[in-house]
């Protein structure tokens, strides 16, 4: 069996979704930029550096008009921002993360098809 440590991280899938954020022991949250997603972990645009590898932050997502509050940890960190994984608490946790990846894999296949209607009717 594989340790944390030397897991691959699961596929991820690109987006651009604003998020609050805080380091776990901080009252007052900062603006970020989700750039992609998986059901474990994902890609956080920060500008604080002082945010490191093993720090504990609380991600607030809002998908479908729910909010969670869901706990992570930075993995990594470079210049753009960090690498966090979520360690999340309950299947409420896992659950926003997963809709909150269907609903921007749904818009995206929407885009798909529109493109492709058009592109047929020009060709």
């Amino acid at each position: 069996m594989q340790s944390d440590e030397t897991q691959k991280p699961a596929p991820r899938i690109p987006l651009m979704v604003g998020v609050k954020y805080r380091r776990s022991y901080a009252r007052n949250n900062q603006i970020g930029m989700l750039k992609n997603i998986s059901i474990t972990g994902a890609f956080l645009e920060a500008a604080p550096e002082d945010l490191a590898p093993r720090d504990k932050i609380t991600i607030n997502f809002t998908v479908s008009g729910r909010e969670r509050e869901i706990p992570a940890e930075i993995v990594w960190r470079n210049e753009l921002g960090c690498g966090v994984r979520f360690l999340p608490t309950n299947n409420r946790d896992v659950q926003i993360v997963d809709d909150l990846m269907y609903f921007v894999e749904t818009k995206r296949e929407s885009r798909r098809e529109v493109l492709d209607g058009i592109f047929k009717k020009v060709a």
